[in-house]
């Protein structure tokens, strides 16, 4: 299991300012067309997700990938609050409880790898957000309080998809 630092969270709440202040419309605009507004931000929001469930213990290439992204975002985090701010490195909680995938989760896991790959080299407008999206899942995934809140049920999520799907067969 991957470990957060301070400065990877940090880097992931940057990510995650960077992504709404591109989005915000501004108020009239969400209140003459909310659905439409709020469906700009759908591309990173599922990246998001797919990143969080990344880093819920999978092994392989795609494991190393994400745990790779991860230790580079704790160095670059962790860097820019001792060199930036003045601040300290450290480790960050990671006491949430871990909801494992399961054999046919982890199926759906690279049936969605695949799907990001193609979205991201086919999709010149939403590439950039699922990109981000990806990074910053992958980066607060394993913080306490996105993996208590979030991860768990993306995790049982994909777990009942992979055996309702497999089980088809």
């Amino acid at each position: 299991m991957n470990s957060v630092t301070i400065g990877g969270v940090t880097v992931g709440v940057c990510i995650l300012v960077t992504t709404l202040v591109r989005w915000w419309p501004g108020i009239k605009p969400i209140k003459s067309d909310p659905l439409r507004q709020t469906g700009r931000l759908l591309p990173f929001l599922l990246a998001w997700t797919y990143g969080c469930l990344v880093t819920l213990g999978i092994g392989g290439l795609i494991g190393w990938i994400a745990g790779t992204a991860l230790w580079i975002t704790n160095w670059l985090g962790d860097a820019a609050l001792v060199w930036g701010v003045g601040g300290q490195a450290g480790q960050h909680s990671t006491s949430a409880a871990y909801i494992p995938l399961s054999q046919t989760g982890g199926g759906i896991v690279l049936i969605l790898t695949a799907g990001i790959i193609v979205a991201i080299k086919k999709s010149s407008r939403y590439g950039r957000d699922l990109k981000w999206g990806t990074w910053c899942g992958i980066t607060l995934g394993t913080s306490a309080g996105v993996a208590g809140f979030a991860a768990v049920p993306i995790a049982q999520a994909v777990n009942w998809l992979g055996d309702t799907v497999y089980g088809a067969f």
